[in-house]
């Protein structure tokens, strides 16, 4: 190997895709089961390595020079062999400003809690001392290193002005879970999760819910690849490019969700959107159906509405883990919040909101089988697509002028390539 990123499990990495983009040389993703750490490091294999969880701070005995930065945090993340003696830096102080500078956010003066005991805290401890925090705790389950106890943050620092999530609680595959609940720090005036997949981790979508600005690790990602592609390479990386990368990586990364009620044309606007973007198409409705063997109808007849939520957010659970797909959800999807919480994370969520005189009420919904069943549903949910979503689309008959619009909103938003 002669360049990569080394790590215990990397299958959720986006680390090659962004390498590949930055410079012209073959990056590989190797995962070192804790054991051959050792063996690896010491027959220096390589040119240099990015090094992720767990071993920033595994990889520091091997190395021959720290810089200044890196020895102070006591993490390494970027290695460079140079005539066998291994360099070590931390690319990850520097990415992690970028990504708080970037979305205008301020640790001055301000109560900070960072979630985590590993390197990544260490870092971003040093981080939020160099913005001028106030104070700086570290918080973790056992409170070994110098940490707090989460029973202590939420006891004894309600009054916690920023949170940094530096664990991988969150990341995929398990989406719905936080570290914290932010609304037990009430005066929260910033989050940061250093969580990439998925785009918006639960610690994110749960602040943003309650106004509260936040952000997830997907420009730090890009931005401490692009400061150790310097190291590799000693050539300089443009701030224009780190934007340009992650612009473009996010709009891969992210999925376009319909919302609306049922025969609102989520599924025939949802295939020509996916054809059009050269993206995914799922149907929750269809994924629900092919796991249980039978029909929507049937399972309400047999079963109840409340078996079929449960059907409904267990392929919701499933399809919001996927990147770069068209999801077209069921009329009752937004009911629990939940699903919209997941679908959320790597989805941006339109409302496609067409007049009730232009939905008919067909046999094969259950809820919304008759005329006045569906003007009920109406009622009921209209106030829920809107807050749900993050655009409210005035949709048309036309199909293909609908999803023209969503296009135009969602390539816009993170520019397509």
């Amino acid at each position: 190997m002669n360049y990569g990123c080394i790590g215990e499990k990397l299958s959720h990495s986006f680390s090659k895709e962004i390498h590949n983009r930055l410079f012209d040389y073959e990056y590989v993703l190797q995962e070192i089961p804790r054991e051959d750490l050792g063996t690896f490091m010491t027959q220096k294999a390589f040119k240099a390595i990015n090094v992720t969880i767990p071993y920033k701070e595994a990889v520091i005995p091997y190395l021959s020079f720290i810089d200044e930065t890196a020895k102070k945090i006591g993490a390494v993340n970027t290695i460079v062999n140079r005539a066998g003696k291994l360099y070590g830096y931390n690319t990850d102080f520097m990415g992690m400003c970028a990504l708080i500078q970037k979305n205008n956010l301020s640790l001055f003066n301000k109560k900070v809690l960072i979630l985590g005991s590993g390197g990544t805290s260490k870092t971003a401890f040093a981080v939020a001392e160099s913005l001028g925090a106030r104070s700086v705790y570290r918080v973790s389950r056992d409170a070994r290193d110098g940490c707090i106890t989460y029973t202590q943050a939420k006891a004894s620092h309600a009054d916690a002005e920023f949170i940094i999530n530096t664990t991988p609680c969150g990341m995929y595959p398990k989406l719905n879970v936080a570290a914290v609940d932010v609304a037990d720090f009430p005066r929260l005036s910033g989050v940061v999760d250093a969580v990439y997949n998925p785009l918006r981790s639960r610690l994110v979508c749960d602040a943003l819910d309650k106004g509260i600005p936040a952000v997830g690790g997907l420009y730090m990602l890009v931005a401490q690849a692009a400061f150790a592609a310097q190291h590799f390479l000693d050539t300089p990386v443009p701030t224009e490019k780190i934007d340009e990368i992650y612009q473009s990586l996010f709009r891969k990364k992210q999925n376009i969700v319909l919302i609306g009620m049922p025969g609102s044309g989520k599924s025939t606007i949802g295939k020509a959107l996916a054809q059009a973007l050269n993206m995914a198409f799922v149907d929750t409705d269809e994924v629900i159906v092919e796991r249980a063997q039978t029909s929507i109808p049937e399972i309400f007849a047999a079963q109840g509405e409340k078996a079929f939520r449960d059907l409904e957010t267990a392929a919701i659970t499933e399809v919001s883990k996927n990147q770069n797909t068209v999801i077209a959800t069921g009329g009752g999807a937004v009911l629990r919040t939940e699903n919209v919480k997941l679908l959320s994370q790597n989805g941006r969520i339109y409302f496609l909101d067409r007049p009730l005189s232009a939905i008919e009420a067909t046999a094969d919904r259950p809820l919304s089988s008759s005329r006045e069943a569906l003007e009920q549903r109406y009622k009921e949910r209209y106030h829920i697509y809107r807050k749900s979503a993050h655009v409210h689309l005035q949709a048309s008959n036309d199909v293909a002028e609908n999803a023209e619009k969503i296009k135009e909103d969602f390539c816009n938003e993170h520019s397509c390539d």
